[in-house]
């Protein structure tokens, strides 16, 4: 490690944070507000659903232009820009009534989060990319340790403000924001500037050789896989749980034991790749949530429910932050925002169509163990992708394919090989 980097304590606690209050906060929390915030405004299912896309939809058209932004502006502003974005959002909601407003409001979450995640991940990427796994790990246990807060906070505060609870919920939401906006902007830095094939080249110019790339094109394959799967086990197998005729108490504590393995689990999964390879690991815990993902269709038993839940809170979070370090291992790190954010416009896109794929299969015939045996087939194409990650070259896809001469800032190819 050179003198010129951050501290990686004070980095990865901004990488956590910035996913509690973008992917927690801004993207989960409205299921779990909604009941409430439906009843005080009156709002049907159908509006109800059409806000949580929209913020989604929100997601998929800014995600691309917020790497280019942290390509081009550099990640600390970017970033700061999107947790005030979503720090407008969050502080519109504890007002707003119009339901136009509510959409856009809405929409401005989605906008905020695609200018956060994506440009933190990679900042992260650069700084460190000796331990890349492990501190994208760390940052990805922001989710897990923020759906608690949500679900502890957001109860708590129906109970003391009764149909207000929501809006406060949202205004402490943004109060949070903020805090960590003042945090990137003071203890965020951005890497020195990377340099370029040609002077009057930049990353953002450039960036249609990673959009055409084959091995980015199939590290975005395997992450859409990812959202499409996860999302439909996230909002579907409860129901299926409880549709076999076990208790609804059963189920949440099911679910809970799954986000409070999910905290460990990315960082240890991490720390794993950095040591025994990213390729290896990955293939490995994509393995497990596919055979978790199975073990329902065999049998519906509590036994093999406790073990699909157990499995998942094992190995899912891994999933993800392995899938997010490969894709930042195939470009030279000056193209890491721009190839990160193209890699996550494929998962947010599998997240929009996975729900809707899986509710036409469970009310056609096939019910909850068609669309889980879909996403078991789906699962097994992406463990078939990994096999092929593991076969890509030394080197980077795009760029350079001589290492800076700073290696405290970005790890040497061979290194990056080696670790394949």
């Amino acid at each position: 490690m050179t003198d010129n980097r951050p501290n990686l304590g004070i980095m990865v606690t901004c990488g956590l944070l910035t996913s509690l209050v973008v992917i927690a906060f801004a993207r989960m929390a409205y299921g779990v507000i909604l009941p409430s915030m439906r009843t005080d405004l009156g709002l049907t299912y159908q509006q109800a659903g059409v806000l949580g896309t929209v913020t989604a939809f929100g997601y998929v058209l800014f995600v691309l232009a917020g790497g280019i932004a942290a390509a081009r502006f550099g990640a600390r502003s970017t970033i700061t820009f999107g947790l005030i974005t979503v720090a407008l959002g969050f502080a519109g909601l504890t007002l707003a009534s119009q339901y136009w407003l509510l959409l856009a409001l809405m929409a401005l979450l989605g906008l905020g989060t695609a200018f956060s995640f994506a440009p933190m991940v990679s900042l992260l990427a650069i700084w460190y990319p000796e331990k890349r796994g492990f501190v994208i790990g760390l940052m990805s246990s922001g989710v897990g340790l923020g759906m608690l807060v949500v679900g502890a906070l957001v109860p708590l505060m129906t109970h003391l403000f009764g149909d207000h609870g929501w809006r406060v919920s949202w205004g402490i939401f943004g109060a949070v924001a903020i805090l960590v906006a003042v945090l990137i902007i003071t203890f965020a830095k951005d890497p020195p500037r990377l340099t370029t094939d040609s002077p009057d080249s930049s990353p953002a110019a450039d960036k249609w050789l990673i959009y055409k790339n084959p091995r980015v094109i199939t590290v975005a394959a395997v992450y859409g896989i990812i959202g499409m799967t996860y999302i439909v086990q996230a909002i579907f197998m409860i129901s299926f749980m409880i549709e076999e005729g076990h208790s609804e108490a059963t189920a949440g504590a099911f679910m809970a034991m799954t986000g409070l393995l999910s905290i460990a689990a990315g960082p240890l999964w991490g720390w794993l790749s950095d040591h025994w390879g990213r390729s290896n690991a990955l293939t490995t815990a994509l393995v497990l949530v596919t055979v978790a993902m199975g073990l329902p269709l065999l049998d519906q038993s509590i036994v093999t429910f406790f073990l699909h839940f157990l499995m998942m809170g094992l190995s899912v979070n891994g999933m993800f932050a392995l899938i997010q370090a490969s894709a930042t291992d195939q470009v030279a790190p000056r193209y890491i925002p721009i190839a990160f954010s193209f890699v996550t416009l494929f998962f947010a896109s599998g997240q929009l169509m996975g729900p809707a794929v899986a509710g036409w299969i469970i009310e056609s015939s096939a019910g909850f163990r068609g669309a889980f045996g879909f996403t078991f087939v789906v699962l097994l194409a992406g463990a078939y992708l990994t096999l092929k990650i593991r076969r890509f070259p030394a080197g980077y896809a795009v760029g350079d394919t001589t290492p800076p001469a700073d290696p405290g800032v970005v790890e040497s190819v061979e290194a990056a090989g080696a670790r394949r």
